[in-house]
């Protein structure tokens, strides 16, 4: 049994909760400098203002979490026992990290290696040529790229939302699938905002949308609800692992113990850190719910601003967001 001490660990998650207040305070001051050029220069600096104060509320809240769970469970890590489930129960799930890689797997992994080798090249010769070879020409600029983005991002509201509404109504049967539905609010989520890096003519670009893009642009909100929205998800996920973390962190002894060790954050099992953990996975729970019906409302809106016929219209917020229920559901069912 490890004894809690202030180990390199300890220093590490310091720093890092450090780093993210940072960020976290840098973000509605960055805003705010851009409101004052915009209104310097006579333009409309009230949504700079407006998005720099939610996201820099959001963004706060979020370290305050990070750092009430780094004080509970790293910082005062009581010296007691490690309370551990037994072994019978523990084995199913923890076999597959610990065992030896299998050949099969290793086929597989080459297998798919190769489909995003080709993928690779097939991107490269798109910057090459352009666009066009996509077929995306006048008029049609909504191609296979925006419509996998809107799918997969759909799929990632509908996990997180069935995961936070089961999770705060106490609903004791969603713990075998909750895991399942953050997991893939996460990894879909990626695979959604990666279509839109597809679909950017100038991927090097990116950085100057931050930077210097246009805060009353449909998509500058649109980007900005997406970052936010990966945070948040990313967190979300991460909590409740903490546990399983400390898990593998007590039976592994190659290179991988000290990743388990940094990111467990001090785990010990007592009662005290658990009433902690779960005080803080239910704030988020409650916190990513409304954040996710904005986000996705945010992404319907982009499409309602376009000139096309019967796509200029307000429904478009709420059809997404129960289009992505049915959809986050169908892949949890998948």
């Amino acid at each position: 049994v490890m004894k809690p001490a202030r180990d390199w660990a300890f220093f590490v998650q310091l720093f890092g909760i450090v780093g993210i207040w940072c960020i976290s305070l840098a973000t509605p001051l960055w805003f705010g400098l851009r409101a004052y050029e915009l209104k310097r220069y006579g333009d409309v600096w009230r949504p700079a203002l407006f998005v720099g104060l939610l996201m820099g509320g959001v963004l706060v809240t979020l370290a305050s979490l990070l750092t009430y769970v780094f004080r509970k469970l790293s910082a005062r890590a009581p010296r007691e026992p490690v309370e551990l489930d037994p072994e019978a129960l523990e084995a199913p799930l923890l076999n597959p990290v610990l065992e030896k890689t299998s050949r099969l797997f290793l086929l597989v992994a080459l297998g798919l290696s190769l489909v995003i080798g080709f993928a690779v090249y097939a991107w490269f010769y798109q910057l090459q040529y352009g666009l066009g070879v996509t077929g995306l020409q006048r008029p049609v600029f909504w191609g296979l790229y925006i419509t996998n983005f809107v799918f997969f991002i759909g799929i990632s509201y509908g996990g997180t939302l069935v995961s936070a509404i089961l999770r705060i109504t106490g609903s004791e049967w969603r713990r075998s699938i909750t895991r399942v539905a953050e997991t893939l609010a996460v990894l879909v989520l990626l695979f959604g905002a990666w279509h839109i890096v597809l679909d950017l003519g100038r991927p090097d670009r990116w950085l100057k949308m931050f930077l210097y893009g246009r805060i009353q642009s449909p998509l500058f909100w649109d980007m900005i609800a997406i970052a936010l929205y990966l945070i948040v998800s990313v967190l979300y996920l991460y909590l409740p692992l903490i546990p399983d973390l400390a898990l593998l962190r007590n039976r592994v002894s190659d290179w991988r113990q000290p990743f388990y060790h940094l990111l467990s954050f001090g785990w010990r099992g007592n009662l005290s850190q658990r009433r902690a953990l779960e005080r803080a996975i239910s704030i988020l729970a409650v916190m990513i719910i409304p954040i996710a019906i904005t986000v996705h409302s945010v992404v319907g809106w982009v499409f309602s601003l376009t000139v096309q016929p019967v796509w200029h219209s307000t429904l478009f917020g709420p059809y997404f967001v129960m289009g992505a229920m049915f959809s986050g559901i169908g892949g949890l069912i998948v």
